[in-house]
């Protein structure tokens, strides 16, 4: 018994002593990017414009999500209109899904060319979404 003690003792002190330097810088940079919590997504060549105001996906996008370009035009549209299909199916049906998840109908018509930029944003942030509320819009598990 006393040497299960001893090396639990050992144990606190070893990890008591961790340098927290650069967790330190670490913390700033992601507090800052964290606080920062509000992201338009605007095509400034057509009049759409998606504001998201989501705790924390700014700084999940600029550190987490495949930069742009990564993935084409086409397919961003293709799977945004599934999300986003999906999602008013769930704004439609407050008893089945959480209301508090869903609460506003997003109008996307794929007729329509956002730009990149929108794609890109929109289908990052169900991404995020996803990963973050423990939910599936689609038969495709989310990943990065």
């Amino acid at each position: 018994m006393r040497i299960v003690f001893c090396f639990f003792i050992f144990g606190i002190v070893t990890l008591s002593c961790k340098s927290n330097y650069n967790k330190d810088v670490t913390n700033e940079s992601e507090i800052a990017l964290a606080q920062n919590d509000t992201v338009r997504i605007a095509n400034p060549k057509t009049e759409y414009e998606i504001i998201i105001i989501e705790p924390g996906f700014n700084y999940w996008l600029q550190s987490t999500a495949r930069p742009e370009g990564y993935y084409s035009q086409n397919y961003l549209e293709n799977r945004n209109i599934v999300y986003v299909r999906e999602w008013n199916l769930r704004v439609m049906q407050p008893q089945g899904f959480d209301p508090n998840l869903y609460e506003l109908r997003i109008d996307y018509n794929r007729n329509t060319d956002y730009g990149y930029e929108v794609n890109y944003k929109l289908y990052n942030y169900f991404i995020y979404f996803q990963l973050k509320y423990k939910q599936q819009l689609g038969t495709r598990i989310p990943r990065i």
